[in-house]
C-alpha cells in the first residue's frame, strides 16, 4: 500500500513574496506584505461626524484584534471630524491606524481638510468612483498627491459593483470585435484587474512608491473572487487586501467569507483581510474581527487566542455539562487575553480540550496542552485531567467546571509565567 520512501507532506499555506507596505500611526507600525503576518482590518458603521461614537467603536474593533480600522469619509463634516476621532483614540491609548474610505469627492476632502489627510494612516481609493474623463485623471491625481505629500499608504480598491464604466465600455467594445468574443464574465474579470493595475502604475508615475500601494479587487461571489485574485497575483507583486464584499449575514456571510479567503490564503495570496459581515440585530460589530482571526488561526497563519477543542456531542453525552464548560472556558480565555498577551507571551498558542465522554476524550486531552474528559452517559462520575500529555488528576463532584478553570489558570501561570521570566533573563544578558 505504501512504498518505503513515501510519506504524506503536511499541508501548509504557501508563501508569496510581495512588496512590503507600511501603515503607521505614531509608534505603531503595521507592516503589510513582504513576509509580514496577514493583517486583520475592519470598518466602522457609525456616522463619522459623531466623533465620540466612532472612536468608541474603533476602540472596540481594535481591542477585538483589528490592526487597521476603516472609517467613512464622505462629507466635509466627516472629514472635519477625523482629527477629533484620532485625538480621542490617542487619549484612550488606542494607536490603531485609521483608514479613510473615499468615494466621489475624496480629492476635495483631502485637499480642503489637511488635518484629516494627516490624521489618517491610509487612504482607500476606488478608481471607479473618482470621476469620468479628464475629471477622473485630475481627481485621482489629487488624492495620490496627498498621499505622497503626507507619506500615507493607499489601497486602490476596485469593487465589482462600482467599476470604471469607461474602461468597461472600451473593453466590451474591443471584445465584440473579436472573431470569438469572450463571455461577459471574463471581460468583467479583466476590467477589474486592469483597473487596479493601471491605477497603481499611474500612482507610481505621480510619485507614490510601490511600497505605499496595496491593491484589492473585491467580488461578492466566492468563485469570482478566487478567479480574480489568482489572476491578479500572477500579474503584480503589490501587497493585496482580501475580502468578499457584501458577504451577507450570520452563517451565510461567515461561511462564504471563510471559503473564499481560506482558498486564497492557502495559496499564499493575501496580505490583509476583512470579513464583511452584515451584523445580525443586536450583534456586536466586532464579530467580523472574531471571524477573521479564526480564519487565520485555523490555517495556522497566526495565533490570537488559545484554541479550545470540543466534541460535538452524541447519544453518549446527554449531559450539557461539557457544552457549558466549553463555553465558559472559551469565554474566559478570550476575556483574559488582552492582559495575558503582555503577561504571558506564547499563551495564545495554548491548546485546551474539553471532551464529553471516554471514546475520544482521553486521546484528545493528551494531544492538548491541558484537557479534560467529562463523564458521558453511564460512565463513572469522574473527569480525568491531562496536562502536557500526562494524566495529572481526576475531578469529581458538582464543582468540576469551577475546579477545572482553576487548573487552567494555574497551568498558564506556571508554564507561561516561567517562560516569560526565562525570556526576560535571556534579554538582560
Amino acid at each position: 500500500m505504501w512504498s518505503d520512501n513515501e510519506f504524506i507532506e503536511p499541508a501548509r499555506p504557501l508563501t508569496r513574496l510581495t512588496k512590503q507596505a507600511v501603515v503607521r500611526w505614531q509608534s505603531n507600525v503595521v507592516t503589510v506584505g513582504g513576509g509580514a503576518p496577514v493583517r486583520i482590518q475592519s470598518m466602522t458603521n457609525t456616522d463619522t461626524v459623531n466623533a465620540i461614537e466612532t472612536a468608541i467603536q474603533v476602540k472596540e474593533l481594535a481591542v477585538a484584534g483589528s490592526e487597521m480600522v476603516r472609517i467613512t469619509v464622505n462629507t466635509p463634516e466627516a472629514a472635519a471630524a477625523v482629527p477629533h476621532i484620532r485625538d480621542q483614540l490617542d487619549r484612550m491609548g488606542i494607536n490603531v491606524p485609521l483608514v479613510g474610505d473615499f468615494h466621489y469627492n475624496g480629492h476635495r476632502l483631502l485637499t480642503e481638510h489637511p488635518a484629516c489627510a494627516e490624521a489618517l494612516s491610509k487612504y482607500r481609493i476606488n478608481p471607479g468612483n473618482v470621476g469620468k474623463g479628464d475629471k477622473h485623471d485630475r481627481q485621482f491625481s489629487l488624492m495620490v498627491e496627498a498621499a505622497a505629500k503626507y507619506d500615507k499608504a493607499v489601497r486602490i480598491g476596485v469593487n465589482w459593483g462600482s467599476l470604471d464604466q469607461e474602461l468597461l465600455t472600451q473593453m466590451m467594445d474591443d471584445n465584440a470585435k473579436l472573431a470569438e468574443p469572450h463571455v461577459p464574465q471574463q471581460i468583467m474579470y479583466r476590467v477589474i484587474i486592469s483597473s487596479a493595475l493601471e491605477s497603481a502604475r499611474r500612482a507610481e508615475q505621480l510619485g507614490l512608491r510601490a511600497e505605499q500601494i496595496i491593491l484589492s479587487c473585491k467580488m461578492s461571489g466566492v468563485q469570482d473572487l478566487v478567479s480574480v485574485y489568482r489572476a491578479l497575483a500572477k500579474r503584480c507583486d503589490y501587497a493585496l487586501h482580501l475580502g468578499l464584499t457584501e458577504a451577507g449575514m450570520g452563517t451565510k456571510g461567515t461561511v462564504a467569507s471563510t471559503a473564499a479567503l481560506a482558498l486564497l490564503l492557502q495559496e499564499g495570496i493575501g496580505d490583509t483581510i476583512r470579513v464583511s459581515l452584515t451584523p445580525q440585530p443586536g450583534e456586536a460589530r466586532t464579530q467580523e474581527v472574531v471571524v477573521a482571526s479564526e480564519i487565520l488561526q485555523s490555517l495556522g497563519l497566526r495565533a490570537f487566542n488559545p484554541s479550545v477543542t470540543a466534541c460535538p456531542g452524541c447519544g453518549r453525552t446527554t449531559s450539557t455539562t461539557f457544552q457549558e464548560l466549553t463555553q465558559q472556558i472559551d469565554d474566559f480565555l478570550r476575556a483574559q487575553m488582552p492582559v495575558w498577551r503582555k503577561q504571558y507571551p506564547g499563551v495564545e498558542k495554548m491548546k485546551v480540550a474539553v471532551m464529553g465522554c471516554i471514546v475520544n476524550g482521553p486521546g484528545e486531552s493528551k494531544h492538548a496542552d491541558i484537557g479534560i474528559s467529562l463523564p458521558g452517559t453511564g460512565e463513572a462520575p469522574a473527569a480525568p485531567v491531562f496536562i502536557d500529555g500526562e494524566k495529572a488528576l481526576t475531578l469529581r463532584g458538582d464543582n468540576i467546571a469551577a475546579e477545572f478553570r482553576v487548573v487552567v489558570e494555574n497551568y498558564i501561570e506556571k508554564r507561561y509565567g516561567a517562560e516569560a521570566v526565562t525570556a526576560m533573563a535571556a534579554e538582560s544578558h
